[in-house]
């Protein structure tokens, strides 16, 4: 493994556990040269992904542009971090086992937007405006419809998203 510090080759690895969920194999390693430590995680891949994208291109899936977006999606919101792992570990292994090697973008958007529904509303909302190119008020509010909310929780969360508020309120 190369060393993200100084481009070694020759790093060590000083630790290895599996992951909470089991999915993976966290290393600690070291660099001999420089002395950088950082950490590595090992994942089973049963098949080369390729996303077609919209437009066409087809891409190599990548997992940690996946997690990304959905880190962007989830910030500041109360969600631990071992069941946003879950869910992406699950939605892989259901891309996987798709049987194609080729998924188009839309079945990933929508089976992240499905994951995040359960695990937080917001983020689901905030992914979803930007997977589905939200221009105005009423695109958020078909959303909203979608959520199941009582009529009291879907005029707050509306009237909520009209002001920008999109978090929670801090803990005082």
């Amino acid at each position: 493994m190369r060393c993200p510090y100084c481009g070694s080759l020759d790093t060590q690895v000083k630790d290895s556990r599996p992951t909470e969920d089991n999915t993976a194999i966290r290393r600690r390693r070291v660099c001999p040269d420089c002395g950088g430590r950082f950490t590595t995680f090992e994942r089973v891949q049963l098949r080369e992904l390729m996303v077609v994208k919209r437009s066409g291109r087809r891409v190599p899936f990548d997992r940690d542009k996946l997690a990304r977006s959905v880190e962007i999606a989830l910030r500041k919101r109360p969600v631990e971090t071992e069941r946003v792992e879950r869910m992406l570990s699950g939605l892989v292994r259901q891309l996987e086992s798709l049987g194609d090697t080729e998924i188009q973008s839309e079945t990933v958007g929508e089976m992240v937007m499905e994951g995040l529904k359960q695990i937080d509303d917001v983020a689901y909302v905030r992914f979803a405006s930007v997977y589905r190119n939200f221009r105005e008020a009423k695109d958020f509010e078909s959303l909203l419809g979608e959520l199941n909310l009582g009529d009291g929780k879907k005029a707050e969360a509306l009237a909520k998203l009209k002001r920008g508020e999109t978090r929670e309120p801090e803990p005082e």
